[in-house]
This record gives structure tokens, sequence and C-alpha cells, in this order.
């Protein structure tokens, strides 16, 4: 047994001998049924606290020749599991059970910040080799140096396979976030270690952020990705599952339906796994769903559990200035975002321009995918929305927009859902008199043109996603509406709006021109509960008046 190489089984039975400790064994049966396969590359993305460096501990105890772990997980519920299938073979619980070398790799031993990568990357090599020529000293090695040809020398020669397992394996883009040429030189050594070789059976890399990517395209494209967006098989072992901490809080005498409160609320979907019925449902309307799951971060329910307290304990471990640096951004109106998801509201994003490190941001939505992956914000796969998924991490948000930064977001925010609550009521004058005061806030001159003051109201009306979900120009069949406003599955008592703009001309041939077009027949599930509102910018209208408005508006019932 060495550092790196065959590291034993210590760690893991440290974890197995703690006070509070889920049984996560049974993920080992899903990576027994890739190892050796195509699919034996498997990196793993999740926040802090929720478990990863516990997981790594458990792959190298099960998988490593020297560790004598049968006993182990004897008493584990990966030795319940049925045996799962491999292509043609069915491979049972205990087959690769202490059958590997393992080498065990926690990534930000050799990741500095005050030193470059290749230092770190040639003390990796020297350690790890030197434990491969301990243990086998007779092997005719090219060059003992060189790690990738010693352990093709040693599989070449023993036939003896490796299980590769990396923790931390993102810390070049934590540690080093503006090295570049760095981050390529390490994901070149990955790559070159690991890609195509004969001598790997698995490596399972684990950390906070998916693979980098560079424009579309990934240098280990060999991995698949388990995330928080997507973990794919591996969900029900991405945190504690709503079925763990309800038995916890029951053995403890807590009380869950706070804890559920404080620290549920993130949910991830798994896959779809093929069946032959399949079509035969496909063709009767009843596909199958993947199956959902609840999660609760892992730390902070151990420690409610174990002291009875129920608080915030994410900011042990995170200080909220990490969560104020990128949401001060105020990217593609971030703030605003921020706002309504403090409200309890959703947002949908478009993770697939997020490069997955921690300097490339091009807009909104690439800065709510790192939140996503820091934890910070729950995502709904199904949906593509994000959302503030406990109270533990509202908080979080709550002390990172403290400062006067924040206020002027916050009254903008609150004018906002004024205007949602005064359209609801067909209160038409107030309306009129919000969007004037939304608009004031702005500078006058983005919306002097009629495309101009489309994103206007789309960004006066912006509270009404907590509610809606937003269609911009409807296609009804006789034009086109500007706004539509869908509620949402848990408001489903609130009214459809659809907003018609008009520039220099009035409200009221607004209100026509959707009768005319007859968008409501388009929405005819919700007949009866439609709001036809007609806003109408006039530009040249005279402030002599005190009570003068740029803005007309008419609000009527279809």
């Amino acid at each position: 047994m060495g550092t790196y190489l065959n590291p034993g089984k210590d760690l893991f039975e440290e974890a197995v001998n703690s006070e509070i400790f889920i049984d996560k064994s049974g993920m080992l049966m899903y990576l027994n049924s890739v190892l050796k396969t195509k699919k034996k590359y498997v990196s793993v993305s999740r926040p802090r606290r929720f478990g990863k460096s516990m997981a790594a501990d458990m792959i190298c105890a099960y998988y490593d020749r020297a560790a004598d772990s049968r006993e182990l997980f004897d008493a584990r519920l990966i030795s319940k599991c049925e045996p799962v299938k491999c292509g043609t073979r069915r491979i049972s619980w205990d087959e690769y059970l202490g059958k590997y070398d393992v080498i065990r790799i926690v990534m930000t031993d050799f990741i500095k910040a005050d030193q470059t990568v290749s230092k770190g990357l040639l003390k990796l090599n020297k350690l790890v080799t030197r434990d491969l020529s301990r243990e086998y000293p007779d092997v005719d090695y090219y060059d003992k140096d060189d790690l990738i040809q010693s352990m093709q020398d040693i599989f070449d020669e023993t036939k003896r396979q490796f299980v590769i397992v990396i923790d931390e394996w993102d810390s070049v883009f934590r540690e080093r976030k503006n090295d570049k040429k760095g981050q390529k030189r390490y994901l070149d050594f990955l790559r070159d270690w690991m890609k195509d070789k004969s001598y790997i059976a698995l490596a399972y890399m684990t950390g906070i952020l998916p693979i980098k990517k560079y424009g579309k395209h990934s240098a280990l494209n060999m991995f698949t990705e388990y995330s928080m967006i997507f973990p794919r098989e591996l969900a029900p072992y991405t945190g504690f599952t709503e079925e763990e901490v309800k038995s916890l809080a029951l053995e403890y005498g807590r009380d869950y339906d706070r804890m559920k409160a404080w620290y549920d609320g993130y949910v991830v979907s798994d896959i779809i796994l093929p069946d032959p019925k399949h079509y035969e449902q496909k063709m009767k309307g009843k596909m199958p769903q993947p199956a959902r799951y609840p999660l609760y971060s892992p730390l902070s329910v151990v420690e409610a559990v174990t002291t009875g307290v129920i608080m915030d304990y994410w900011n042990k471990t995170e200080s909220f200035e990490a969560l104020a640096e990128f949401i001060n951004m105020n990217l593609d109106g971030l703030k605003d975002a921020v706002a309504l998801l403090m409200d309890g509201g959703r947002i949908r994003v478009d993770t697939s321009t997020y490069q997955n490190d921690m300097t490339t941001f091009t807009g909104r939505d690439d800065v709510l995918s790192l939140l996503i992956h820091l934890g910070y914000l729950g995502f709904e796969y199904e949906t593509s929305e994000v959302f503030i998924p406990n109270r533990e991490i509202l908080d979080e948000f709550r002390s990172s927009t403290k400062d006067g930064e924040w206020v002027d977001t916050f009254e903008s925010f609150r004018t906002s859902l004024e205007l949602v609550k005064a359209t609801w009521a067909k209160d038409s004058d107030q309306v009129a008199k919000l969007l004037e005061k939304a608009h004031n806030r702005a500078d006058n001159k983005t919306y002097h043109d009629e495309a101009a003051l489309s994103y206007a109201i789309l960004y006066a009306y912006y509270a009404a996603e907590k509610y809606y979900t937003m269609l911009p120009e409807l296609d009804t069949g006789k034009g086109y509406a500007d706004r539509v406003y869908i509620p949402r599955p848990q408001y489903a008592d609130k009214p459809v709006l659809i907003i018609e703009l008009k520039y220099e001309k009035d409200a009221d041939g607004a209100i026509a021109q959707i009768k005319r077009q007859e968008y409501p027949d388009r929405l005819e599930a919700y007949k009866g509960n439609i709001l036809l509102v007609g806003i109408n910018y006039n530009r040249d209208a005279k402030n002599t008046d005190p009570a003068f408005k740029h803005h007309t508006c008419e609000i009527d019932r279809a």
C-alpha cells in the first residue's frame, strides 16, 4: 500500500464509523456496469458539502486489491443489490471487489495558487511513479520517471488494469482562475494520461465544476458528465434524499418539516432506462418519465441533526462574499434576476453556453449556470429553470445583497410587482403611472422607438416571471401578440395577460387589435380568465400638466 497507489480503506472506514453515515454504496453497482466499457470515464460534479470525497474514498476501498474490504462492504447496501447488466453479462455486487490497482489523487495537493501548473504536475508524476516502481520493482520500465509509460509497461507485463480516482480535479480552475496556459497544460496532461489507454479499467473524477469547454468542445471528451444539471444514473447519490433525511429526523427526534424548509429544495432527475415497451407506451401517449429526487445539503443536515439547532450552516464553509462576487457583475440584468429569485420566482436559463470555469461569462445565464454548480441555485432539468432551493441559501443571498448597490434593484422589483398587481386589478391609470415610474428610472433615450418600447415594457413587467411563463410574439394566425404571459401551474388562478404595444397611437387601438386578431381564441383553454392589456407610448406628450404621462393604458377582460 502506498500514498497514491492502493491507498486502502482507512478513510472510508472513518466515514462508516462516524456518528452519522448515509450508505451510498449502491452507486458502485452503476460504476461496475460501466467499468471496462466505453463509458468507463466518469466525471461527477457537485457543490461543496455534498459528499464528493466520501464517495471517492468508498470507490478506492472497494476496488483496491490490497485493501481486504469484503467484510466492510458485506455490511453495506451494495451487498443486497441485484446483479447489474453489462453487455451480455450480469455483474454481481462483489465481482470487482478488491480486483484492481487504484491510484488516488487529491489534485489540490499538486495545484497551488503560488506555483505553476507544470511544477505541480511534475511533482505528481514523480510521486506516483515512485509508488509504482516500489510495488512493481521487477517490471522492465522504459523510463521510470514517465508516469504514462510506466503504467503501460506494468499493464503489458502483468495485464493488471488500474482504477484512477481524482478528487478536486477542477482545482486548477479555482486556484489559478486566470492561468489559461496552465489550464490547457493540465487538461492535455489528463487527456494524455487517460484517453484510449488499455491500462485503465475505470477513471473517476470529482469536483465542483464540470469539465472545461473551449467553445463547444472539451479536451476530455471521453468523459461522461454527471452534474447538478444532469446527474443521470447517479441522481440518487448526489445528496441526501428525502427518505434518508426523514429517517435521520425520526432517529434523532428532530423536526423534519423545519429541516425540509431549511435544507431541501434541490431537485434532480435521472434517465429513462431503455425498454422495448416504450414505443408501445409512446403510441398510447403514456411515455415514462425520469425519476425525480428532492435532495438535501448533506453537511447542513448532519449539523442540524447532531446539534438539534436549525440554522444556516452553509456560511461555515463558504463566505457570502463568494456569492456576492458573481451576482454583483449584473450581466444582462442579472441583479433583476436575483431579485426575482429571492422573491420565490423561477427563471429559464440556457446552460449550454457556460464554459465551465469561473472567469468566462458572456451573459447572465453563464453566471446562473455557475451558481447551480456551486450549490447556490437549484435547477429543474425538465423546464430549464433555476430557483433558490431553500431557506439556508436564501440567507446567503440576503447577506450578499445588503450593500447600497442593491437598493435601486429591489425598489425596481417592488415597482414591477405593483405593476403586475395593478394589471390584475384592471387599474389602467395605476398601470400607466407605474410604467412611467419604471421608465423614469432608466435612460429615456433607450425607449424612444418602437423596438425599444417593447424591451422597456418587458423590463417593467419582469416580476411577472414569478407567476408566468412569457411567450414573445404569439402567432394567432392573423398576427402576433407582443407579449403573452401564461400562468405557471402553481398559479393557475391568475389570468392570462395579453399585452399589445402601440407607439404614438392609442391604447384603445391596441385593445381593438387584440380582439380583431382573435388572440383569446388562440388560448381557448383560458377563456374567461384572460386580460387584454393595451399600452401606448406617446413620445411627444406635453408636460404642462402635473399629471402628464407618456404612457396610456386600457385593460379589458376576455
